[in-house]
């Protein structure tokens, strides 16, 4: 159990990496969570910074989910007791990439206000079922060019995850724990909640598109806040 811990922590601290704010504070000097959405994530760093530090910060957070459900999931877990069905190296896979997603939503280093999650969860579930997520990301890109939206496109592909599992499984017999289905339906269910205020915002019309995902008036590449 101890190394179930052990696991669980590494993990958390990973995923409480901020890199959208760091990187803004030392590529740009800009925290980004003063401007456009004030929210901590690699979306809003693409809005204010710009896509080379959006970019970055994207494959960074990816990068957090990856690292703890890919290589720190293999820290020894030959203590732990037997799940009966379910398969003991894909659930603490799962609980160390949950534990990374907390860490990105609540970071330590920020007073546990960070960002939404998508990119880490997409990290978290490349690691452990790559071919599903490459459909799922298909998905997002198939929902991203033609609205523009990549809360919607967030939320949707989250969504089909779970979906896309459960086809994956009942349909075709794929080898997938029953575990991967359980954790994509909770994990659809909190990126859909973190996105609560823009769904009031795509109701309303109002939800920045990704066009339009250009350094804003007062923002980096507009003059007010260059050096």
């Amino acid at each position: 159990m101890l190394s179930l811990l052990l696991i669980l922590v590494l993990s958390y601290l990973i995923g409480s990496i901020p890199s959208s704010v760091w990187l803004g504070k030392l590529v740009h000097g800009v925290d980004v969570r003063d401007h456009g959405s004030n929210n901590a994530g690699a979306t809003n760093a693409f809005r204010v910074l710009g896509w080379q530090v959006g970019a970055s910060a994207l494959a960074f957070d990816m990068g957090k989910g990856a690292f703890a459900a890919g290589v720190l999931a293999l820290i020894r877990v030959d203590t732990l007791p037997a799940l009966g069905a379910w398969e003991l190296d894909t659930v603490v896979a799962l609980l160390a990439g949950l534990a990374a997603i907390l860490g990105h939503m609540f970071p330590l280093y920020l007073g546990f206000d960070g960002g939404k999650g998508v990119a880490t969860t997409a990290g978290v579930l490349l690691a452990i079922t790559p071919l599903t997520m490459l459909i799922v990301m298909a998905i997002f890109v198939a929902v991203l060019l033609p609205s523009g939206y990549v809360s919607l496109a967030s939320m949707l592909s989250a969504i089909s995850f779970p979906v896309t599992a459960a086809i994956q499984k009942y349909g075709f017999g794929a080898d997938l724990d029953l575990s991967i289905l359980i954790v994509g339906v909770l994990l659809a269910l909190g990126i859909v909640f973190a996105h609560r205020s823009n769904i009031k915002r795509l109701m309303a019309g109002e939800e920045n598109q990704f066009q339009s995902f250009r350094p804003a008036k007062g923002m980096i590449g507009r003059g007010e806040l260059e050096p």
